[in-house]
């Protein structure tokens, strides 16, 4: 199976960065060995930082060198296919770095740094880091951690702060945070890439005290850390877009009288319950742990809840819909086929899709349809707007003035999306997408007319 760590294993390096120039479509490559491998990175931060000298046997290689090891090894159709990803979603590009002693192997794609330019931070990108399984095969990990850098760079500019886009996808056997070789090699590759992070998914939100205690301050939005667990205000956000939408359609926002389909009670779909169960609604709901649904029920009794499986809730006729779990869940065929009239949730890449252009596609579907559906990252971004106040402002700032904040910005950018999509005569992510081009690729007219 094809894999650039195992290239970097068996050549003794550490690293490899890919940059691509979406103007001029020229790509390079930057590959070393920065570390011995028996490096002890519990040390990180306090024997050694960042530009530390690491090794008394440093090697580094130009874009020349990395090709003639892709070509030695017999990758360089391998190599292609990561650059026809890059190349695609306009990418700045992706930083992989190696740690032998432990097999981790970390992925962090770059979407665009443009907005976090001289924003007086040492992190110049905002996006969660997630674990993936080592079995899983290497090129959909890089796709992975592509794709969603993608979406937070456009998430970024809808919670209007001050940081562009990337998204970190890391390879190995689930942390045990309490190893401080493990934790230091996973700030120090984080502060490598310039990037604020917090866990996403399979990976311990309580890594975010170890890592603010001993190593970095990049990590944020774990419980006890200044703001929090970033999934209660993200599901606000999102359900204050959602009143939006449906403001938007009826006049009121007032969701009394209406039936709601969420698909996942994790953090994020179970806070959502909660705030629509704050109205009259009928709600619907799957999820594949049973606790969490028995949870809600006894927490709300008397109320008309519905449970079904996580098969059927797609296909339950339902006013809203909400997903809250995985991604990649609308494709054309569920899309000519379910019966809601909205569809907005707190997961992220709803639509079955690789590129923008395959999203525009689906959501005309869903607007031929009289579905009300807008980007998912334009509205369920209050988690990134938690984790830049947090690690701007740390302690000085409450819960109350992020709710407040997410309050401010959140169904404001919803209702003028929604009317500016109504102007222009596009559906709401056609418009999102626009506005978002504009500010990062405004100068290259070729990929604005993309959207």
């Amino acid at each position: 199976m094809s894999s650039i760590f195992n290239i970097l294993k068996t050549e003794g390096l550490t690293t490899l960065k890919i940059r691509y120039n979406f103007r001029t479509d020229i790509f390079r490559y930057m590959a070393g060995k920065h570390w011995e491998p028996g490096t002890d990175f519990s040390g990180y931060n306090k024997t050694f930082s960042i530009g530390s000298n690491m090794t008394g046997d440093a090697v580094y290689l130009n874009s020349a060198q990395v090709l003639a090891m892709f070509e030695k090894h017999g990758e360089m159709e391998y190599l292609s296919e990561i650059e026809s990803l890059i190349r695609q979603g306009a990418h700045f590009g992706v930083d992989m770095l190696y740690n032998d002693k432990f097999n981790i192997r970390f992925i962090c794609g770059i979407h665009s740094p443009k907005r976090g330019i001289n924003n007086k931070s040492h992190a110049t990108m905002a996006g969660a880091t997630r674990r993936k399984e080592l079995s899983l095969p290497e090129i959909e990990a890089v796709a992975d951690a592509l794709n969603l850098s993608r979406a937070m760079a456009f998430k970024n500019v809808a919670a209007e702060i001050p940081f562009g886009g990337c998204k970190t996808t890391i390879q190995m056997d689930f942390p045990d945070i309490t190893n401080m070789e493990i934790m230091g090699f996973l700030a120090y590759a984080c502060d490598t890439t310039r990037c604020l992070t917090g866990p996403d998914m399979a990976f311990p939100k309580e890594m975010v005290k170890v890592m603010n205690h001993n190593f970095t301050m990049q990590y944020c939005g774990g419980p006890g850390s200044a703001l929090g667990d970033t999934a209660i205000p993200t599901a606000y956000g999102v359900y204050l877009a959602l009143k939006q939408a449906v403001k938007f359609k009826t006049g009121s926002e007032s969701l009394d009288g209406m039936s709601v389909a969420i698909q996942g009670l994790g953090a994020v779909g179970y806070a959502m319950a909660e705030y629509v169960l704050g109205e009259n609604v009928k709600l619907i709901v799957a999820d594949i742990n049973e606790l969490s649904v028995e949870k809600l029920i006894s927490a709300h009794p008397g109320r008309d809840i519905t449970v079904v499986s996580t098969d059927e809730i797609i296909n339950v006729k339902a006013d809203i819909f909400s997903p809250s779990a995985m991604g990649g869940i609308l494709g054309e065929e569920e899309v000519k086929s379910v019966k809601f009239k909205y569809i907005i949730g707190g997961a992220n890449n709803q639509l079955r899709a690789t590129c923008q252009e395959e999203e525009i596609i689906l959501s005309k579907l869903l607007a031929e349809r009289d579905i009300l559906f807008q980007a998912d990252w334009w509205h369920n971004c209050a988690g990134v707007i938690a984790a830049a106040m947090e690690y701007v402002y740390g302690y000085d700032k409450s819960s109350a003035d992020l709710f407040k904040r997410v309050e401010e910005v959140v169904p404001v950018q919803t209702w003028k999306n929604l009317n500016r999509a109504k102007e222009l005569g596009v559906t709401p992510t056609e418009s999102a997408y626009r506005e978002c081009n504009e500010l990062i690729y405004g100068d290259v007219p070729s990929l604005l007319k993309k959207s």
